[in-house]
Protein backbone atom coordinates (compact mmCIF):
# COMPACT_ATOMS: atom_id res chain seq x y z
CA UNK A 1 0.00 0.00 0.00
CA UNK A 2 1.21 3.13 -0.84
CA UNK A 3 1.45 6.16 1.86
CA UNK A 4 -2.14 8.44 1.26
CA UNK A 5 -1.56 11.40 -0.38
CA UNK A 6 -2.92 14.91 0.26
CA UNK A 7 -3.72 17.58 -2.99
CA UNK A 8 -4.58 20.97 -1.30
CA UNK A 9 -7.37 22.69 -3.53
CA UNK A 10 -6.89 26.37 -1.31
CA UNK A 11 -6.25 27.93 -4.61
CA UNK A 12 -8.57 26.80 -6.94
CA UNK A 13 -11.55 25.20 -4.24
CA UNK A 14 -10.51 28.07 -1.40
CA UNK A 15 -10.50 30.81 -3.82
CA UNK A 16 -14.28 30.07 -5.15
CA UNK A 17 -15.46 30.69 -1.11
CA UNK A 18 -17.46 34.28 -1.35
CA UNK A 19 -14.94 37.25 -1.29
CA UNK A 20 -12.50 35.72 -1.38
CA UNK A 21 -9.35 37.12 -3.80
CA UNK A 22 -5.74 35.77 -3.47
CA UNK A 23 -3.81 38.04 -5.08
CA UNK A 24 0.01 37.07 -6.87
CA UNK A 25 2.03 37.72 -4.43
CA UNK A 26 -0.40 35.80 -1.56
CA UNK A 27 -0.64 32.97 -4.10
CA UNK A 28 2.96 32.44 -4.14
CA UNK A 29 3.36 32.87 -0.23
CA UNK A 30 0.72 30.07 0.26
CA UNK A 31 2.31 27.96 -2.59
CA UNK A 32 5.49 28.00 -0.57
CA UNK A 33 3.72 27.11 2.82
CA UNK A 34 2.16 24.29 1.49
CA UNK A 35 5.45 22.55 0.18
CA UNK A 36 6.60 23.42 3.68
CA UNK A 37 3.95 21.25 5.56
CA UNK A 38 4.83 18.78 3.20
CA UNK A 39 1.55 18.40 0.92
CA UNK A 40 2.20 15.45 -2.59
CA UNK A 41 0.48 17.92 -4.94
CA UNK A 42 -1.39 21.54 -5.10
CA UNK A 43 -4.22 22.32 -7.58
CA UNK A 44 -3.02 25.73 -8.84
CA UNK A 45 -6.46 27.08 -10.04
CA UNK A 46 -9.00 26.00 -12.78
CA UNK A 47 -7.84 26.43 -16.48
CA UNK A 48 -9.67 28.73 -18.28
CA UNK A 49 -8.63 31.11 -21.43
CA UNK A 50 -10.42 33.74 -18.75
CA UNK A 51 -7.40 32.98 -16.56
CA UNK A 52 -4.46 34.61 -18.59
CA UNK A 53 -2.64 34.30 -15.53
CA UNK A 54 -2.74 30.76 -15.40
CA UNK A 55 0.48 29.74 -17.42
CA UNK A 56 2.93 31.98 -15.64
CA UNK A 57 1.38 30.87 -12.22
CA UNK A 58 2.38 27.29 -13.12
CA UNK A 59 5.76 28.67 -14.15
CA UNK A 60 6.54 30.33 -10.52
CA UNK A 61 5.02 27.48 -8.26
CA UNK A 62 7.97 25.28 -10.35
CA UNK A 63 10.08 27.17 -9.27
CA UNK A 64 8.89 27.46 -5.82
CA UNK A 65 8.22 23.53 -5.12
CA UNK A 66 10.71 22.42 -7.15
CA UNK A 67 10.61 18.95 -7.27
CA UNK A 68 8.79 18.36 -3.50
CA UNK A 69 5.25 17.76 -4.94
CA UNK A 70 3.22 17.98 -8.29
CA UNK A 71 0.90 20.84 -9.66
CA UNK A 72 -2.24 20.40 -11.11
CA UNK A 73 -4.80 22.46 -12.60
CA UNK A 74 -8.49 21.55 -11.89
CA UNK A 75 -10.63 22.07 -15.59
CA UNK A 76 -14.11 21.20 -17.46
CA UNK A 77 -14.70 19.12 -20.36
CA UNK A 78 -14.36 21.54 -22.88
CA UNK A 79 -11.84 21.64 -25.58
CA UNK A 80 -10.68 25.17 -25.22
CA UNK A 81 -10.53 24.77 -21.66
CA UNK A 82 -8.03 21.40 -21.74
CA UNK A 83 -6.07 23.36 -24.84
CA UNK A 84 -5.27 25.63 -22.52
CA UNK A 85 -4.58 23.55 -19.86
CA UNK A 86 -1.96 21.87 -21.81
CA UNK A 87 -0.25 25.28 -22.55
CA UNK A 88 -0.11 25.35 -18.48
CA UNK A 89 2.23 22.40 -18.67
CA UNK A 90 1.10 20.83 -14.78
CA UNK A 91 1.98 17.24 -14.04
CA UNK A 92 -1.67 16.88 -13.16
CA UNK A 93 -4.89 17.96 -15.03
CA UNK A 94 -8.03 17.24 -12.71
CA UNK A 95 -11.03 17.16 -15.66
CA UNK A 96 -14.30 17.72 -13.99
CA UNK A 97 -17.61 15.81 -15.16
CA UNK A 98 -20.95 15.66 -13.03
CA UNK A 99 -22.39 11.93 -12.39
CA UNK A 100 -25.46 12.67 -11.25
CA UNK A 101 -28.79 12.52 -12.93
CA UNK A 102 -29.71 15.82 -11.24
CA UNK A 103 -26.87 17.66 -12.17
CA UNK A 104 -26.85 16.28 -15.78
CA UNK A 105 -30.45 16.91 -16.50
CA UNK A 106 -30.93 19.84 -14.79
CA UNK A 107 -27.85 21.77 -14.58
CA UNK A 108 -26.40 20.81 -18.17
CA UNK A 109 -29.36 19.68 -20.37
CA UNK A 110 -27.42 16.76 -21.16
CA UNK A 111 -27.50 12.68 -20.88
CA UNK A 112 -25.92 10.24 -19.72
CA UNK A 113 -24.87 9.07 -23.11
CA UNK A 114 -23.33 12.54 -23.41
CA UNK A 115 -21.46 12.20 -20.26
CA UNK A 116 -20.04 8.44 -21.50
CA UNK A 117 -18.94 10.17 -24.57
CA UNK A 118 -17.02 13.66 -23.20
CA UNK A 119 -15.41 11.52 -20.79
CA UNK A 120 -13.49 9.19 -23.24
CA UNK A 121 -13.21 12.68 -25.45
CA UNK A 122 -11.96 14.67 -23.01
CA UNK A 123 -9.27 12.22 -21.37
CA UNK A 124 -7.89 11.25 -25.03
CA UNK A 125 -7.33 14.78 -25.98
CA UNK A 126 -5.52 15.84 -22.92
CA UNK A 127 -2.97 12.66 -23.01
CA UNK A 128 -2.59 13.90 -27.06
CA UNK A 129 -1.84 17.16 -25.71
CA UNK A 130 1.12 15.95 -23.83
CA UNK A 131 -0.15 16.06 -20.13
CA UNK A 132 1.00 13.20 -18.89
CA UNK A 133 -1.29 11.94 -15.93
CA UNK A 134 -4.88 12.47 -15.60
CA UNK A 135 -7.39 12.61 -12.75
CA UNK A 136 -11.39 12.47 -13.64
CA UNK A 137 -13.16 14.13 -10.81
CA UNK A 138 -16.91 12.46 -10.56
CA UNK A 139 -18.84 15.54 -9.82
CA UNK A 140 -22.05 14.78 -7.14
CA UNK A 141 -20.55 11.14 -7.49
CA UNK A 142 -22.33 10.91 -3.33
CA UNK A 143 -25.73 11.41 -4.79
CA UNK A 144 -25.68 9.71 -8.20
CA UNK A 145 -26.39 6.20 -9.41
CA UNK A 146 -23.44 3.95 -8.17
CA UNK A 147 -23.86 1.33 -11.30
CA UNK A 148 -23.04 4.85 -13.34
CA UNK A 149 -20.21 6.09 -10.95
CA UNK A 150 -18.58 2.72 -11.95
CA UNK A 151 -19.50 3.04 -15.29
CA UNK A 152 -17.72 6.85 -15.91
CA UNK A 153 -14.82 5.10 -13.66
CA UNK A 154 -14.37 2.74 -15.94
CA UNK A 155 -14.65 4.67 -19.16
CA UNK A 156 -11.87 7.02 -17.75
CA UNK A 157 -9.56 3.96 -16.95
CA UNK A 158 -9.58 2.17 -20.29
CA UNK A 159 -9.20 5.99 -22.29
CA UNK A 160 -5.91 6.00 -19.98
CA UNK A 161 -6.92 8.19 -17.31
CA UNK A 162 -4.53 7.60 -14.00
CA UNK A 163 -7.11 8.30 -11.23
CA UNK A 164 -10.50 8.83 -10.58
CA UNK A 165 -11.92 10.93 -7.91
CA UNK A 166 -15.28 11.08 -6.50
CA UNK A 167 -16.76 14.32 -5.25
CA UNK A 168 -19.22 14.35 -2.05
CA UNK A 169 -20.25 18.06 -4.07
CA UNK A 170 -23.07 18.62 -1.06
CA UNK A 171 -21.32 17.08 1.98
CA UNK A 172 -23.93 14.22 2.31
CA UNK A 173 -21.69 11.38 3.32
CA UNK A 174 -21.30 9.95 6.65
CA UNK A 175 -18.06 7.57 7.25
CA UNK A 176 -19.73 4.73 6.68
CA UNK A 177 -21.66 6.11 3.27
CA UNK A 178 -18.20 7.53 2.29
CA UNK A 179 -16.60 3.67 2.91
CA UNK A 180 -19.18 2.31 1.27
CA UNK A 181 -18.98 4.51 -2.36
CA UNK A 182 -15.39 4.15 -2.30
CA UNK A 183 -15.08 0.16 -1.79
CA UNK A 184 -17.47 -0.30 -4.15
CA UNK A 185 -16.04 1.91 -6.73
CA UNK A 186 -11.99 0.53 -5.77
CA UNK A 187 -13.73 -2.63 -6.24
CA UNK A 188 -14.52 -2.23 -9.65
CA UNK A 189 -12.36 -0.62 -11.35
CA UNK A 190 -8.26 -0.74 -11.30
CA UNK A 191 -7.69 3.13 -10.62
CA UNK A 192 -6.55 5.04 -7.71
CA UNK A 193 -9.77 6.29 -6.19
CA UNK A 194 -9.64 10.13 -4.35
CA UNK A 195 -12.52 11.59 -2.94
CA UNK A 196 -13.23 15.72 -2.44
CA UNK A 197 -15.51 15.97 0.16
CA UNK A 198 -17.49 19.25 1.33
CA UNK A 199 -18.57 20.23 4.82
CA UNK A 200 -22.46 21.00 4.67
CA UNK A 201 -22.95 19.09 7.90
CA UNK A 202 -19.21 19.14 9.11
CA UNK A 203 -18.19 15.33 8.44
CA UNK A 204 -15.67 16.33 5.75
CA UNK A 205 -12.56 16.06 7.27
CA UNK A 206 -13.97 12.51 9.03
CA UNK A 207 -14.97 10.80 5.50
CA UNK A 208 -11.93 12.07 4.17
CA UNK A 209 -10.24 9.41 6.58
CA UNK A 210 -12.82 7.16 6.10
CA UNK A 211 -11.91 7.02 2.43
CA UNK A 212 -8.37 6.61 3.07
CA UNK A 213 -9.70 3.74 5.27
CA UNK A 214 -11.27 2.65 2.90
CA UNK A 215 -8.45 2.00 0.14
CA UNK A 216 -8.90 5.78 -1.13
CA UNK A 217 -5.34 6.91 -2.19
CA UNK A 218 -5.95 10.59 -2.10
CA UNK A 219 -7.94 13.24 -0.55
CA UNK A 220 -8.71 17.02 -1.44
CA UNK A 221 -8.30 19.17 0.97
CA UNK A 222 -7.89 23.55 1.67
CA UNK A 223 -6.07 25.31 4.27
CA UNK A 224 -9.15 26.39 7.20
CA UNK A 225 -11.41 24.35 4.50
CA UNK A 226 -11.73 26.84 2.52
CA UNK A 227 -14.55 26.54 -0.32
CA UNK A 228 -18.09 26.91 -1.53
CA UNK A 229 -20.68 27.53 1.39
CA UNK A 230 -19.26 25.38 4.30
CA UNK A 231 -16.10 24.40 2.50
CA UNK A 232 -14.43 21.29 2.27
CA UNK A 233 -11.87 18.93 4.38
CA UNK A 234 -9.40 21.16 6.08
CA UNK A 235 -5.96 20.74 5.21
CA UNK A 236 -4.26 21.52 9.13
CA UNK A 237 -6.72 18.24 10.19
CA UNK A 238 -6.41 15.94 7.23
CA UNK A 239 -2.18 16.55 7.65
CA UNK A 240 -2.23 16.63 11.53
CA UNK A 241 -4.19 13.98 12.16
CA UNK A 242 -2.38 11.72 9.41
CA UNK A 243 1.29 12.76 10.89
CA UNK A 244 0.26 12.99 14.80
CA UNK A 245 -1.85 9.97 14.61
CA UNK A 246 -1.05 7.93 12.23
CA UNK A 247 2.69 8.76 11.80
CA UNK A 248 3.12 9.80 8.25
CA UNK A 249 6.29 11.76 8.18
CA UNK A 250 5.92 13.08 5.14
CA UNK A 251 3.72 15.88 6.57
CA UNK A 252 5.36 18.67 8.94
CA UNK A 253 2.52 20.03 12.03
CA UNK A 254 5.05 22.48 13.08
CA UNK A 255 4.42 24.52 9.56
CA UNK A 256 0.63 24.37 10.00
CA UNK A 257 0.18 27.81 12.09
CA UNK A 258 2.11 29.66 9.90
CA UNK A 259 0.20 28.20 7.13
CA UNK A 260 -2.91 29.09 8.29
CA UNK A 261 -2.23 32.45 9.42
CA UNK A 262 -1.07 33.52 5.61
CA UNK A 263 -4.04 31.48 4.13
CA UNK A 264 -6.60 33.63 7.09
CA UNK A 265 -4.50 37.24 6.16
CA UNK A 266 -5.18 36.69 2.68
CA UNK A 267 -8.67 35.48 2.85
CA UNK A 268 -9.59 38.08 5.30
CA UNK A 269 -10.86 35.23 7.70
CA UNK A 270 -10.30 34.97 11.41
CA UNK A 271 -8.81 31.83 12.92
CA UNK A 272 -11.29 30.75 15.75
CA UNK A 273 -8.78 30.25 19.35
CA UNK A 274 -10.00 26.56 19.49
CA UNK A 275 -9.88 25.99 15.54
CA UNK A 276 -8.12 22.05 15.56
CA UNK A 277 -4.21 21.90 15.52
CA UNK A 278 -3.82 25.89 15.06
CA UNK A 279 -6.44 27.86 17.41
CA UNK A 280 -4.48 30.26 19.95
CA UNK A 281 -6.18 28.62 22.76
CA UNK A 282 -6.43 24.92 21.86
CA UNK A 283 -3.57 24.53 24.74
CA UNK A 284 -4.97 26.24 27.16
CA UNK A 285 -7.11 24.75 30.41
CA UNK A 286 -8.88 25.87 33.77
CA UNK A 287 -10.78 23.17 34.44
CA UNK A 288 -9.63 21.51 37.61
CA UNK A 289 -9.78 17.82 36.57
CA UNK A 290 -8.03 18.55 33.42
CA UNK A 291 -5.25 20.36 34.68
CA UNK A 292 -4.86 17.71 37.29
CA UNK A 293 -4.18 15.35 35.04
CA UNK A 294 -2.10 17.74 32.58
CA UNK A 295 -0.01 18.03 36.10
CA UNK A 296 0.88 14.51 36.49
CA UNK A 297 0.68 12.92 32.63
CA UNK A 298 0.24 15.62 30.01
CA UNK A 299 -0.82 12.92 27.30
CA UNK A 300 -3.71 11.90 29.77
CA UNK A 301 -5.33 15.03 28.40
CA UNK A 302 -3.63 16.08 25.17
CA UNK A 303 -3.58 13.53 22.39
CA UNK A 304 -0.21 15.19 21.41
CA UNK A 305 2.50 17.63 22.51
CA UNK A 306 1.76 21.26 22.05
CA UNK A 307 5.53 21.87 20.75
CA UNK A 308 4.36 19.57 17.60
CA UNK A 309 2.25 22.46 15.94
CA UNK A 310 4.33 24.98 17.57
CA UNK A 311 2.02 26.01 20.70
CA UNK A 312 2.48 25.82 24.37
CA UNK A 313 0.29 24.95 27.30
CA UNK A 314 -1.07 27.54 29.46
CA UNK A 315 -3.08 27.09 32.83
CA UNK A 316 -6.25 29.90 34.36
CA UNK A 317 -6.86 29.16 37.35
CA UNK A 318 -10.59 30.47 38.62
CA UNK A 319 -14.13 29.36 39.21
CA UNK A 320 -13.52 25.41 37.56
CA UNK A 321 -10.14 25.53 39.57
CA UNK A 322 -9.95 22.38 42.38
CA UNK A 323 -7.66 21.95 45.29
CA UNK A 324 -5.76 19.18 43.60
CA UNK A 325 -4.66 21.21 40.84
CA UNK A 326 -3.65 24.05 43.11
CA UNK A 327 -1.96 22.21 44.93
CA UNK A 328 0.15 20.62 42.07
CA UNK A 329 1.15 23.67 40.96
CA UNK A 330 2.58 24.79 43.93
CA UNK A 331 4.34 21.62 44.29
CA UNK A 332 5.80 21.70 41.06
CA UNK A 333 7.39 25.32 41.66
CA UNK A 334 8.67 24.51 45.35
CA UNK A 335 6.04 26.48 47.12
CA UNK A 336 5.43 24.61 50.08
CA UNK A 337 1.92 25.84 52.16
CA UNK A 338 -0.11 24.28 54.29
CA UNK A 339 -3.30 22.33 53.17
CA UNK A 340 -5.26 24.92 54.86
CA UNK A 341 -4.17 27.44 53.03
CA UNK A 342 -3.72 25.76 49.44
CA UNK A 343 -7.82 25.12 50.24
CA UNK A 344 -7.94 29.26 51.23
CA UNK A 345 -5.76 30.14 48.09
CA UNK A 346 -8.11 27.55 46.06
CA UNK A 347 -11.90 29.36 47.59
CA UNK A 348 -10.15 32.68 46.34
CA UNK A 349 -9.44 31.80 43.26
CA UNK A 350 -12.84 30.06 42.27
CA UNK A 351 -14.56 33.53 43.80
CA UNK A 352 -12.67 36.12 41.89
CA UNK A 353 -14.73 35.89 39.04
CA UNK A 354 -11.87 35.94 36.56
CA UNK A 355 -8.75 34.09 35.93
CA UNK A 356 -5.46 33.86 37.33
CA UNK A 357 -2.61 33.10 34.73
CA UNK A 358 -0.11 30.40 36.41
CA UNK A 359 2.32 33.49 37.26
CA UNK A 360 -0.19 35.62 38.89
CA UNK A 361 -1.51 32.14 40.96
CA UNK A 362 2.52 31.82 42.17
CA UNK A 363 2.90 35.54 42.90
CA UNK A 364 -0.59 35.12 45.23
CA UNK A 365 0.54 31.98 46.66
CA UNK A 366 4.42 33.20 47.10
CA UNK A 367 2.96 35.98 49.63
CA UNK A 368 1.71 33.03 51.52
CA UNK A 369 4.53 30.22 51.12
CA UNK A 370 5.99 28.71 54.70
CA UNK A 371 10.05 27.63 54.28
CA UNK A 372 10.39 24.39 53.20
CA UNK A 373 11.48 21.52 56.31
CA UNK A 374 15.65 21.17 56.38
Amino acid sequence: MKPPQIIDSTLREGAQAPGVRFTAAARRSIIAGLAQAGVDEIELGAASPLHGWLPESVKEARAIVGSRCRLALWCRCKDEDIAFAAACNPDFLSLSLPASDRHLRERLRKDRSWARQTLARSVRLALSLGIAHISVGLEDASRAELGFVIELATIAAASGAGRVRLADTVGICSPSTMRKLVRAVKDAVSLPVGVHCHNDFGMATANSIAALEAGAISLDAAVLGLGERAGCCRLEEAAGYLALVLGNRRYKPEHLPALCQTVAEAAGRSIAASHPLVGAEIFTCESGLHQHGLAVCPETYEPYAPERVGGQRSLRFGSKTGFRAVALQLEKHGLHLEEHEIRQLTRQVRASGGAFSESELLRFAAAHATAPPL
